[in-house]
């Protein structure tokens, strides 16, 4: 596994990309038949779906992953797991939605992307 880069201008996409490594790139470009550039662009959109960085993936619920680096420490994951394990149907469709792909291989790499994307948020919340 990758560690989060060190430097707070990086995007959290790309940190979540580092931290993700290139074989679970590989596992996802498999899963959306596609290639490296197609899986880090699915990356980067279940990122963004995720986080509500921006207005470009409509989702049902407001972004379940806006402040989660504020509520802090280690026991707070298995709450945020549970916040986010309701959303990512919700965020999957948005992103299927989004992307033209099928829904079940988004949900996967949703599933996938979820448990890396709270890692990065809380090893950037214990670096504050």
């Amino acid at each position: 596994m990758s560690e989060v880069d060190e430097n707070p201008l990086t995007s959290l996409q790309d940190d979540v990309l580092a931290e993700l490594g290139d074989d679970r790139i590989w596992d996802i470009a498999g899963l959306l038949g596609t290639d490296e550039a197609g899986a880090r662009q699915m990356v980067g959109t279940t990122v963004t779906a995720l986080s509500g960085e921006a207005d470009t993936v409509a989702t049902p619920h407001e972004a379940p992953l806006t402040g989660v680096a504020t509520l802090g420490g280690f026991a707070t994951g298995g709450l945020m797991a549970g916040v986010l394990a309701e959303e990512a149907e919700s965020v999957a469709h948005a992103v299927a939605r989004r992307t033209g792909l099928a829904p079940e291989a988004v949900s996967r790499v949703v599933e996938m992307v979820i448990p890396v994307e709270l890692a990065v948020l809380t090893k950037r919340a214990g670096r504050r």
